[in-house]
This record gives structure tokens, sequence and C-alpha cells, in this order.
């Protein structure tokens, strides 16, 4: 919208306060700082919405893979050849044995669940998740046979724990004697300290190397499952269709979208439901956008009379005032976007400030899942974001603008 030098004096003339204008530029200040709100509450929630995925979909697809061939009874005997199988699909990157069992730990008479993992061990050193996110000790010094563990840091608290201390894990499941069945418990020393950042991996988590996991399990040369990691996990179902028809009656694949599907499904559904709430706070703002136009043109229907009579034009008019609302609008939008920004910059700063004036815990690990405050603002979301509050500012202006443009100056200025 090309303005004339005229049209552009008068525009910014009505954006700065005259005499006796003060309200109506406290409105439309208030317009602007509801503006502002709304965009940066937009941005900071969805924002936070999608860190919220993608740390979980990272860090629970990091450890589990975009699917695992799981054998029925949590065995799979014949794990070498679906092995082969697995690597041999198109668009499967990686196939790992794997063993998982719910077991007891043990230290100086604590108890905790954990969940012990059996990994090769070259997978385990390989393994991006783990190794980015040891705290202590090293993941090298774990092999086979060698009763050396990885545990969670929250695991280790619970227990009480240090590097080097020697952690008891109990299988219920033991040997039979003529006395009946005997737990069996075996001491692992704990060579690293690991925090992957999701509370219920960190609080059971015991990784330990192939080898050791089927000696305490008493499995012999059997896994649990093979986990599948692939070029797409978006197309994990399709690709992975082929070797679900192979390793049917034997096993099962399933994919990470049904071993999550409530968590994800849930994050979506509360991530739609908060940009549709929010989203009413621009729409507010808007009115107040409005409301102030309104108070602005009949605060000035009397200049209005006389640039009509002066040979100001009516569009010239409309393309005035729809420039004071949609200015309002777009530094309002801009406030918001700084403010957003500037917000999940310091996020985990500002929760904790927070947490430390309240005196409440308002990050509780058990109950988020993630020990941070996480972030990921996306670029297509934030434009649109800020195209909404654009259109809905242009939209406010329309009424405003074509009720000044219609003004009489005949009717105004008769008394004059």
């Amino acid at each position: 919208m090309i303005l004339s030098r005229y049209e552009r004096m008068i525009a910014r003339r009505y954006l700065l306060p005259g005499k006796g204008e003060g309200f109506i530029f406290l409105v439309a200040g208030i317009s602007l700082a509801a503006v502002m709100l709304g965009v940066a509450a937009l941005i900071i929630v969805m924002s936070v919405m999608n860190g919220f995925r993608a740390e979980l979909f990272d860090k629970i697809v990091g450890l589990n893979g975009h699917a695992v061939v799981q054998g029925y009874g949590g065995r799979l005997p014949d794990w070498r050849s679906i092995l082969k199988e697995a690597q041999a699909t198109p668009g499967v990157t990686s196939a790992t044995p794997l063993i998982e069992q719910p077991l007891l730990g043990s230290f100086q008479g604590r108890v905790e669940a954990v969940l012990v993992r059996g990994m090769m061990v070259k997978d385990i050193r390989n393994n991006a998740t783990l190794k980015a996110k040891v705290l202590a000790g090293s993941l090298d010094e774990l092999t086979a046979n060698g009763s050396k563990v990885g545990i969670g840091s929250r695991l280790a608290e619970n227990l009480g724990i240090q590097l080097g201390d020697s952690i008891t894990i109990i299988n219920p499941a033991g040997r039979s004697t003529p006395f009946g069945t005997m737990p069996r418990q075996v001491s692992y020393q704990v060579a690293a300290i690991f925090e992957v950042g999701v509370y219920d991996y960190d609080k059971a988590f015991v990784v330990m190397p192939m080898e050791d996991a089927q000696t305490l399990l008493l499995l012999g040369d059997v896994v649990g499952m093979i986990e599948v990691e692939t070029v797409d996990p978006d197309r994990v179902g399709a690709i992975l269709q082929p070797l679900a028809g192979k390793v049917a009656g034997r096993a099962v694949v399933t994919d990470w979208r049904q071993m999550n599907a409530s968590l994800f499904e849930a994050l979506a559904v509360e991530r739609v439901a908060m940009f549709v709430v929010l989203s009413i706070i621009v729409l507010v703002a808007v009115f107040n956008i409005l409301s102030s136009l309104i108070m602005l043109v009949r605060a000035k229907t009397r200049d209005i009379a006389i640039l009509r009579t002066m040979g100001a034009s009516r569009v010239g008019l409309v393309k005035i005032f729809m420039t004071v609302g949609v200015t309002i609008g777009s530094l309002g939008m801009a406030a918001g976007m700084v403010l957003g920004f500037t917000f999940l910059f310091f996020r985990q700063s500002v929760v904790n400030a927070i947490q430390f004036v309240t005196g409440q815990n308002l990050w509780d690990p058990s109950i988020r899942f993630l020990t941070e405050l996480p972030a990921k603002p996306d670029p297509v979301e934030i434009t649109i974001i800020c195209l909404m509050a654009l259109i809905f500012s242009f939209l406010a202006t329309l009424y405003p603008a074509f009720k000044a443009a219609n003004t009489d100056p005949v009717q105004v200025l008769r008394y004059e």
C-alpha cells in the first residue's frame, strides 16, 4: 500500500498523541501490548510443544530405535537369522540385538526397580544418545563378561551409588533348588553414570554388555528383540512391511508410533488446542485495535471533514486509517517476536527464578518426562503466527477506515 507524502504525514500524526488525545493513545498502546503478548504467547507455547515432541522423539527413538522385532514371550531364539533379514531390508540403516528385562537393583540396603538393558559392546559405545550424556566414567570400560555396567543418574541418586561402587542386580527367576526357586543376585561395578534427559530412563536404566545380560537372565544364546533404525522414521511402517511378513509367526514388528502412541497423540492434541486457545488472545487484541480506531475516527471527524473539503480522496482516507491500524498490529507483532525469542532463550532461567521466588517445583522431571524445559522454534509456524496477526490487524481497520472515508463534510462543518 503506497501512501503519498501528506498521507504519511497524517498517519504519523494520528499514531502520536495530540492534545486531549491521551486516552485514545492509551487504548492504542494497550492494543499494541495485547498483540505483543498474544504473538509472544503463541511463539513460546508452540516452540515448547515442538521442543517436547522433538526431545522425546530423539531420546526415546535414540534408545529404542524406530522399531523393534520382538519375539513371543520376550525371547527370540533364532535372532541371528532375523538380524540378517532386518539388515538386508531396503531402507534399514541398522539392526541391533537387544535384551530388556525389569529387575531389582540393590545397594547398601536400598532397593529400586531397574530396567536391565543388554546390548552388544560395540552398540553401547556407538550409541549417540548414551555416549553424549555420560556424566561420570566411560562406556568404553564395559566389556563382555567384565561385570561392569552403566546406570542412569536418577537411579544412582536414589540408591546413593557413586562411580566405582557395586550395584547388585536381583533376578527373581533364579535357579530351582530342593528348597524352591532362589533369586539370582549378581554384583556389577558401576563404570559409567549417564543422564539421557528422560526421567523414566534415568531412574531405571542399567546398561550392560549382551553376554552379561544373558548370563544374568539365564538365557543362553537368546535375545529379547532386535532394534531397527530406518532412513525415515515417518515411513517406518512401509519400510518394515516386507520384514514383518518374513518374521510372521516367529516375531512381531512394532514401530515407535505404536510403542508411544498415547504420548505423541496427547502432545499433538494439546498442541492444536493450545494454538486455538492462544489465537483468541490475538483476536481480542485485534478488537482493541478496532475500538481504538473507531475512537480515533470519532475524535478526528472535524479534521476528516476539513481534509475532504481540501481535496483529500476517500481512498486516501482509507489508506491513512488502515496504515494506522496495521502499524499498531505490526509493531505489536515485532515486539511479540522479540519477547517470545527472549523468553525462549532464557526459558530455563525464568523457570528457575519462578521456582526460587514461589518455593514450588514447577518442573518435576517425574511428571514432565524431561529434565529441562525444551524449545524448538519452527520458522513455518512463526511465519503463520505473524501473518495471522497482520491479517487480523488489517481486517480490524476496514470498518473504521471506510467509516472515515464516508464522512460527509457538509454535515460536519454546517455549524462551524
